[in-house]
């Protein structure tokens, strides 16, 4: 893509993204990603009605006076976007492919983030970590992030969630968001690197998808190839048997990862390529409040 074009690609998400961002989103982010939790503040004289528990006891031997902590919420998170761009999500149906959709979703995001004052930080991973970004504030650093998602070219087309969250958690030591988004077309079962990376950090899982690969249309003798493997071979979809299996096959791929998904713990949704990604984010935001 020539550098004007590119420009102009980025310059149309940021305005559309924040714009959903701050009409839609900036709250419900807010709400539903809290702070780290409660981080010293100051000492204060000791009042009557004040928990005990808070007494700083260091200060008090040193005033031989009562002196009490004072906490307040640590607000400043830090959010990793694991972003998937292995061989399987450049596949699009319709005007939109997945790589389209994982960068609109990331913008979202990463302009949520940084308008709550939050760093943002990204990795993008295939079956190894193919590019780190580590976290920071501002504009300039979400739309670099963007450029990256659009041009970057990959080293491997296949996908290892394994290996990507094991770097994930020795790369971020502080407790951090960290949005795995992909399509989890693995041969890989990822459960317990989920559960793991969860103990120490917040994991959300966006699962990004496509109509076609649940709906085959009927084209008749095709030659398919595999985006992850690069093997070719001929599907007759003008045969409604073949067309229900492959059919079968994906319905069957997304009840795997929905189990793993669940077993782990982590909180997730589901986008296609052709819907719009408002929808489903809000749903997610709104269920983490409601918790």
């Amino acid at each position: 893509m020539e550098t004007k074009e590119l420009l102009k690609k980025i310059r149309r998400i940021e305005i559309k993204t924040k714009g959903l961002t701050n009409q839609v989103f900036s709250g419900e982010y807010h709400s539903a990603f809290k702070g780290r939790g409660m981080a010293f503040s100051e000492v204060r004289d000791y009042q009557i009605g004040d928990d005990v528990r808070n007494i700083d006891w260091n200060v008090t031997a040193r005033f031989n006076t009562p002196f009490v902590k004072v906490f307040e919420e640590e607000r400043e998170l830090t959010v990793m976007l694991l972003i998937d761009l292995s061989g399987s999500i450049d596949f699009g149906s319709g005007d939109k492919t997945k790589r389209d959709l994982i960068l609109e979703v990331a913008a979202v995001l990463a302009f949520s983030a940084i308008s709550n004052n939050d760093k943002v930080g990204a990795i993008f991973f295939t079956d190894n970590v193919e590019k780190f970004i580590p976290p920071a504030k501002g504009r300039k650093h979400v739309l670099m992030i963007l450029r990256e998602i659009i041009e970057f070219k990959t080293l491997s087309s296949h996908t290892d969630l394994n290996h990507v969250l094991s770097y994930f958690r020795n790369a971020i030591k502080r407790r951090s968001i960290a949005f795995v988004i992909s399509d989890f077309t693995s041969n890989h079962t990822f459960l317990d690197s989920l559960r793991i990376a969860r103990r120490k950090h917040d994991v959300v899982a966006i699962n990004v998808c496509d109509r076609a690969e649940l709906t085959i249309p009927n084209l008749g003798l095709i030659e398919v190839e595999d985006a992850e493997t690069g093997l070719k071979k001929w599907v007759n979809t003008g045969s409604s048997t073949e067309r229900k299996r492959i059919q079968q096959a994906f319905l069957n791929r997304q009840k795997d990862i929905e189990i793993q998904l669940k077993k782990s713990g982590v909180d997730f949704t589901s986008i296609y390529t052709n819907e719009s990604h408002v929808k489903p984010l809000m749903q997610l935001f709104k269920r983490r409040v409601g918790r």
